[in-house]
């Protein structure tokens, strides 16, 4: 066992024996320092479910944030990540490129996003049109507050700090994007709802004159010389629910130089 999964099984069994899910970084810190782990903030980065310690698989939970340093264990890890759904033969496109100097330099996730933007990978999926033309607004970190379920559990988040990793906007459509650098089975839901609340609640609150929002999650993985990026839509039915994820469509790009 890791450091980091005997990390979160100690705080997973203390949560479990006080009967309270809810915990707060510094029990984190301690039981860090107690395991020798260096980096008590990475404790509870788990993007997707290949990173769960046994006793979290084994009991169905996940982890979310909750903003100031707290975090709680749900029940029902298939209430809070989604398994990436199979692209379909006829959705794989063989995508020709001149690959420029910094095209694929590093496996960093905004090199991820810059490449399918800059190759017009995101616009051909996302308007069906290489020359379409979108205000693209770059990474970027805020915080903001939240009240909403997943399914029966009300969640509530007050100074959720958020990093949106890329947003699009054309004709009042807005798209926020995740990426990540290799093929994982599933995802973390939240990294694609909360920046998705956060826009739904400036158009509601008429803060911004947005027509809809959808989400996108595009994932790279080298393969050979070259990379393959698949791009996932989804949009969220219910606002206010986590659970209410739905799968739109989904292409994957095989990077050809020319």
């Amino acid at each position: 066992m890791s450091k980091k999964h005997k990390v979160l099984t100690e705080v997973f069994d203390i949560c479990r024996k006080r009967k309270n899910f809810i915990f707060h970084n510094a029990l984190v810190k301690s039981i860090s320092q107690k395991h020798g782990f260096g980096n008590p903030f990475d404790a509870t980065k788990l993007d997707d479910t290949s990173k769960f310690p046994k006793v979290m698989l084994d009991n169905d939970y996940f982890l979310l944030h909750l903003g100031k340093g707290n975090h709680q264990f749900i029940k029902g890890i298939k209430t809070g990540f989604h398994v990436f759904e199979d692209i379909r033969k006829d959705d794989v496109l063989d995508w020709e490129y001149q690959k420029s100097i910094l095209n694929e330099f590093d496996t960093s996730e905004s090199n991820i996003l810059s490449v399918a933007s800059n190759q017009k990978i995101i616009h051909h999926f996302l308007y069906g049109d290489v020359q379409a033309t979108s205000n693209v607004y770059f990474p970027r970190r805020t915080k903001a507050s939240f009240v909403y379920n997943i399914g029966q559990v009300t969640i509530v988040a007050d100074g959720l700090q958020m990093e949106i990793d890329l947003t699009m906007e054309r004709n009042g459509f807005i798209t926020v994007f995740e990426g990540k650098n290799k093929f994982p089975i599933d995802f973390a839901v939240y990294q694609i709802y909360h920046p998705f609340l956060y826009y739904h609640n400036l158009r509601i609150n008429n803060q911004l004159h947005v027509k809809e929002i959808n989400c996108c999650y595009i994932l790279r993985k080298r393969v050979d010389s070259a990379s393959v990026i698949r791009i996932y839509d989804y949009m969220f039915t219910n606002p206010l629910d986590m659970q209410s994820i739905t799968f739109i469509k989904s292409t994957q790009y095989n990077l050809v130089h020319v």
